[in-house]
């Protein structure tokens, strides 16, 4: 067993199986030693627990459990590229969005949901660059949406 796949284990947590795409994109790219997800959403079982504004119909603190679902999406994503999470080298950078009310300003917090869990997985190799930016909507009305750029071990 992996050392990403025993951790998992350990925390309770099961990778989900791949997002399907919902437009002309692939869930994630590999560049050399570079692997990038496009956005990911919190889907679970392919639809999303809630949608709409956090700081109106999503609380800030579902919406940090949504960016912990959208991590290990982004997970799954890398996986289906390169087999073995035990591959990552490091977390580089994680960008989230935030579907935002006009007077909501806690995405950093929201975004600690994704943060804190790939620490939690990874310790040391999860410690990441990142960007918390908050939106008008996203795709689906989802609250949450985030990107994972990781670089693997050769």
């Amino acid at each position: 067993m992996s050392t990403v796949q025993a951790r998992l284990d350990e925390l309770g947590l099961t990778l989900p199986e791949v997002a399907a795409p919902l437009a002309a994109y692939v869930p994630a790219l590999r560049s050399g030693s570079y692997v990038q997800t496009s956005g990911q959403l919190p889907l679970v079982d392919g639809k999303l627990p809630v949608t709409g504004k956090v700081g109106a119909e999503v609380t800030a603190e579902e919406a940090k459990d949504l960016a912990g679902i959208c991590a290990l999406n982004a997970l799954a994503a890398v996986k289906s590229v390169v087999g073995d999470l035990d591959r990552i080298a490091r977390i580089v950078k994680v960008t989230g969005f935030v579907a935002s009310a006009p007077d909501f300003t806690g995405q950093p917090g929201v975004v600690n949901g994704a943060s804190e869990l790939l620490g939690e997985i990874f310790g040391d190799k999860g410690v990441h660059a990142r960007s918390a930016v908050g939106v008008a909507v996203l795709p689906i009305d989802a609250p949450v949406e985030l990107e994972v750029l990781v670089e693997l071990v050769d």
